[in-house]
């Protein structure tokens, strides 16, 4: 096997837990020159990967269908031995059939599957999404899991070495969906419930400045830091990396934290981890409610507000079950 195209064109997450497969096949094949096919903004995920040729975005929200030809074309030209479609999705399926290689491999559940060479099972409940993505290419290399992994350049270092000069927490307290954000004052009662002594920076998107700064403001203290918007993708893993605790909702962070092998409490309200999507870091815990609670989950993804106008899955959980670090132990 000489080339490999992965397609993952979903949000931020998806592609970092699609990670694992770019290490895996660099592991068996470590000649092989290996590309990867993301959405058009997700490409700084993997600015500058050792084991990445290219990296091809499609642009799908402007165009998405001339983009999406345009892409096929590309692919076509590439002469791929193996196409690996991560996703279950129409477009992505197009794309694997048309794509000219002589291995095509992706989920059954892909509604164009039956042009695929090899179709995999998908069990969503009760497996990791790494574990998912993994078996895509186990008849290729072996079941041994690897986690996923981001490589923070450099100049990604340099840019948060500012921010840790003294010991620190991270919270990222936003997330798209409603149902899936703990609530801000849920967030500050949390923050408060921390020594003083710690730096604690808020993570986010351009977008979440004024949810964050909302945080912020609310906590009265001078060493919580809104950083939302100030850091790329890898930069913000940069600083997630060396936290002594992440914070962070069923969301992109919680990705983040999971590729650099960081400590994490992740918080879920609505959804629940054995969809798969739970932390995977040395240390990390899942954070919910203890309730047992009918309405939940209310949907595999998150929703814009709870369906039953209670929000229990996030009220009920309380800062006690969060691991709390002492700042003072760390100079016994």
């Amino acid at each position: 096997m000489k080339s490999f195209l992965i397609i993952q064109t979903a949000f931020i997450g998806d592609v970092i837990l699609c990670t694992p497969l770019i290490e895996k096949i660099n592991q068996y094949f470590p000649e092989a020159e290996i590309d990867i096919l993301v959405r058009k903004g997700n490409e700084g995920l993997l600015k500058g990967h050792p084991h990445l040729r290219s990296v091809f975005t499609w642009e799908k929200r402007k165009k998405k269908y001339p983009n999406m030809l345009k892409m096929i074309a590309l692919v076509r030209s590439k002469n791929y031995d193996v196409v690996i479609n991560v996703q279950r999705f129409s477009s992505s399926g197009i794309i694997t059939a048309l794509s000219g290689a002589r291995l095509k491999i992706g989920f059954a559940k892909n509604p164009l599957s039956f042009t695929f060479d090899k179709k995999i099972g998908h069990r969503l409940i009760g497996q990791h999404e790494t574990g998912r993505n993994l078996s895509l290419i186990k008849d290729l290399t072996d079941a041994d899991y690897v986690r996923p992994k981001l490589y923070p350049q450099k100049s990604d270092y340099e840019k948060v070495k500012k921010f840790q000069q003294s010991p620190y927490l991270v919270i990222a307290p936003t997330s798209v969906w409603f149902t899936k954000q703990f609530p801000p004052e849920k967030w500050v009662e949390l923050i408060l419930a921390q020594d003083e002594e710690w730096n604690i920076y808020l993570l986010g998107a351009p977008s979440d400045f004024k949810a964050c700064e909302e945080i912020r403001e609310l906590c009265e203290r001078e060493s919580v830091f809104n950083l939302a918007g100030q850091l790329s993708l890898l930069e913000s893993a940069a600083l997630i990396e060396k936290a002594k605790m992440n914070y962070v909702n069923d969301s992109a962070p919680l990705h983040l934290a999971s590729s650099m092998n960081a400590p994490t409490n992740a918080v879920f309200c609505s959804t629940i981890p054995s969809f798969g999507f739970g932390p995977l870091g040395d240390g990390s815990r899942v954070i919910q409610t203890k309730k047992k609670l009918a309405c939940r989950p209310c949907g595999l993804h998150g929703k814009k507000k709870c369906p039953l106008d209670h929000f229990e899955c996030a009220y009920s959980i309380e800062k006690e079950q969060f691991d709390i670090p002492s700042f003072k132990k760390l100079f016994e």
